[in-house]
């Protein structure tokens, strides 16, 4: 469905699972295979340079 900050200001990623809203939040997309799938390819480059920037810390 798309994305926006929580309160904390980190991004989550919102989908319909089985007809509810579910927020999922970065680090927990690979818990939800199906959701990291959904994602546009501009969404995913931006979470691959996120960890890509991560793992260089």
């Amino acid at each position: 469905m798309g994305t926006r900050k929580n309160d904390d200001g980190a991004a989550v990623y919102v989908f319909l699972v089985n007809g509810m809203q579910k927020e999922v939040r970065e680090h927990a997309l690979k818990q939800h295979p199906g959701c990291y799938d959904a994602l546009p390819a501009s969404v995913k480059a931006k979470i691959a340079a996120n960890r890509d920037w991560l793992s260089r810390l």
